[in-house]
Order: C-alpha cells, then sequence, then structure tokens
C-alpha cells in the first residue's frame, strides 16, 4: 500500500482532545487512510459506516449516554462517511464533550454536508485534514523519482486516482466510471441541485477552460444558464472537490485585472475524463493547459500535506501581460511561469518585476519542476 502523507501528520494530531476529520473527493482513499491510523495506533477501536441505515439512525441526534454505550470501552472510534448523517457536529460535539478518553475520526467526501453540519458545534475543537489523489510526491517515495519523471506525460493525462495508479492499462475504462458513478454523486443529493445535465454542461464547460480566466457570463452563455446560477454551481463544485478556484493577484497596478479567477481540476484524469479525450500529449492540443492543472494541483498537495498556508493567484493585467501562479506569505512575492514546450521561451513581464522588485520569480519546465513539487 502507498503509504499517505497525512498518515504522519494525523498520527501526531491523535488524542489531543480534538475531533479528526478526514474530508476530500470520493474514491482516493480516506477509508483506506484511516483504516492505516487505526491499525497502527495500537488501540481497541470501533468502526462505524455510515452508509449503513442503522448507523445513520444511531448517530443521528444521540444522547451522550447513546454514545457511550455505542463507544464502549474503545479508545479509537471512527465514523466513515460522516457526511450522511443528520446534525453530525452535534452528534461529534457530544462525543468530545462527554467522551474525552476516546479519539474519533470522522470521514466525509463532501466537505459541504459535513463541514455544513459541523462549523459551528465543533468549534474549537476539532483537527481538519484534506485528502487528494495521489500525489507525485508520495509516488517518488513510495517507488522512485526515476520512474515518476519517466510516467510524467502518463500522470498528465490519466491522473492519480488511485485505483488509476494501481491499474495500469485499464486507465481509461476506471476513469470513465469514476466520473460517471461518483463524481456527480454528492452535488446531486443536494435540494438545491435540481438540474443535472445543467451542472454536466458546467463542469465540460470549465474543463475547456482550464488554466484560462474562467468568465461565468461565457460559461452562462455556453450552457444556458445565468452567471448567478453557473457561479452558485461552481461554489458547489469546489465544495464537493471537483474544482477549485485561483484568484487574481493585485496590489500596485491600475491595469491589474482584480476579480478574475482561474478554474483548476483536483486531478488531470478527471478533467480529461469529462472531455472524453485521452489521447497522448503528441496529438493534443492543450498540454499546456494540462502542465498547468497538474503542477498547481501537485503543489497544492505539496503545500497542504506540509501545512504551509500561502495564498495563490495569478496575475495578468488588461494588455495581457501574465504570469501563471503566484505565492503570498507574510509579503513575500513568488511569480511562477510555467512552460511545457521548451522552444517556447517564457519570460516573466517587465511590468510584474518593476511593480514587485523584491518578488522571486522562476520559470518551471520539464527540466526543473520535481523542486517545485517537492523541495
Amino acid at each position: 500500500m502507498i503509504t499517505r502523507k497525512l498518515l504522519y501528520s494525523i498520527n501526531d494530531a491523535m488524542f489531543s482532545g480534538k475531533v479528526i476529520i478526514i474530508t476530500g473527493p470520493r474514491q482516493v482513499g480516506k477509508t483506506t487512510l484511516a483504516h492505516a491510523v487505526a491499525d497502527g495506533s495500537g488501540v481497541d477501536y470501533k468502526w462505524f459506516n455510515a452508509d449503513e441505515p442503522d448507523v445513520r439512525s444511531w448517530l443521528t441526534n444521540p444522547t451522550s449516554t447513546r454514545l457511550r454505550q455505542l463507544f464502549g470501552s474503545s479508545r479509537l472510534v471512527i465514523i466513515d462517511e460522516a457526511q450522511r448523517i443528520t446534525n453530525i457536529g452535534i452528534t461529534l460535539k457530544l462525543a468530545a464533550e462527554n467522551i474525552p478518553e476516546a479519539q474519533v475520526i470522522a470521514t466525509g467526501s463532501s466537505s459541504l454536508e459535513l463541514a455544513g453540519g459541523m462549523n459551528e458545534p465543533l468549534t474549537g475543537r476539532k483537527k481538519e485534514f484534506t485528502l487528494f489523489p495521489l500525489s507525485f510526491g508520495e509516488l517518488c517515495a513510495d517507488r522512485s523519482l526515476i520512474e515518476e519523471r519517466r510516467l510524467l506525460e502518463q500522470r498528465m493525462v490519466f491522473g492519480y486516482y488511485p485505483e488509476v495508479v494501481n491499474n495500469p492499462g485499464r486507465e481509461t475504462e476506471i476513469l470513465n466510471s469514476l466520473t460517471e458513478s461518483y463524481l456527480y454523486k454528492d452535488i446531486l443529493s443536494l435540494e438545491q441541485v435540481r438540474k443535472p445535465l445543467l451542472v454536466e454542461k458546467i463542469v465540460q464547460a470549465l474543463a475547456f477552460q482550464t488554466g484560462s480566466e474562467v468568465s461565468f457570463n461565457e460559461v452562462g452563455r455556453t450552457v444556458g444558464a445565468d452567471n448567478q446560477t453557473v457561479e452558485r454551481y461552481v461554489d458547489l463544485l469546489e465544495k464537493v472537490f471537483v474544482v477549485f478556484s485561483v484568484r487574481s493577484f493585485s496590489r500596485n497596478l491600475r491595469n491589474e485585472l482584480k476579480k478574475s479567477r482561474k478554474i483548476y481540476f483536483y486531478d488531470n484524469g478527471i478533467r480529461n475524463s469529462i472531455i472524453r479525450n485521452f489521447n497522448p500529449l503528441m496529438l493534443r492540443n492543450d498540454s499546456g493547459a494540462l502542465w498547468e492543472n497538474f503542477l498547481v494541483t501537485e503543489r497544492m498537495k505539496h503545500l497542504h500535506y506540509r501545512g504551509i498556508n500561502y495564498g495563490k493567484y495569478f496575475w495578468r493585467t488588461s494588455s495581457q501581460q501574465e504570469i501563471d501562479y503566484i505565492e503570498e506569505k507574510d509579503g513575500s512575492i513568488s511569480g511562477f511561469e510555467f512552460s511545457w514546450t521548451e522552444r517556447k521561451k517564457k519570460k516573466i513581464p517587465a511590468t510584474f518585476l518593476n511593480a514587485y522588485p523584491e518578488s522571486k520569480t522562476e520559470i518551471i519546465t520539464r527540466e526543473n519542476y520535481t523542486d517545485f513539487l517537492i523541495e
């Protein structure tokens, strides 16, 4: 089994008096990770699978006395698919307050329902972790840097979902199944989403604009919806871990774009499944977009697993000068341009360098990307 980087962070957070929450996209290994934590804990544990109707009934609005009966003498309690339990936040709060000797871990595939039901009840009582598809760094550690460099183009097309990585030769079949069976499952279960076909059209429109500045008005015209509806659905898609957004960076210049955003997919393979294109890079016209999505996503995983919280942006002016990706922390700014085609020499715009003379800048290519992802 590939060791997940979050395993060490979760182990460090155990028995600290806080409920541990593990969220993330479906099928990325949250249950497997929870099993690894439990098996390595050295204590007796109980496992509750909230996909089971009777489990949901037991854990919906229980009393503290009922929770003690359910937990018994177990020092570790795991509630899998916790987002399916009504008022799960109150249940977890009762456990934290009344059974402090038991470490509770809750997993959920949807931050929308899970976080929405527990943010207020669990304020100050929880430690949250997000698990993503496998990362470049995790596979380098499990296999080797040399092998992962050799598989770069494969990963850019098929991505890092565990089942995809572990079943070479079946990538297309597995990704299409994941997209059809799981991608929209959480969002379509919500009452406010009444048009599943519209959701799919919006996701497809976003997939074709990966790495580009996204206009909700333009997406709305493409799919036949107003921009408020598009914005609401994109927000829901972010909360169920299909896509995430990066906003524009603006500090000094009048012509800097201030309210723009780019949309990225958490996995290249899912993005390519949505547009039904698994052609090798040499036969594609979107290799630059795939390279950018790959780098931004893997950098995000890398920073998250290290507990580093940078502001993440892109930079562009009305005259189309741009930098693909910006990080800011404590006033320190780093700008990165991504170049897949070595023949296409990229430069950092002088306008940016003049406006932010203290910033650090770098061109990320196939030659140096490993330092960017596993520094």
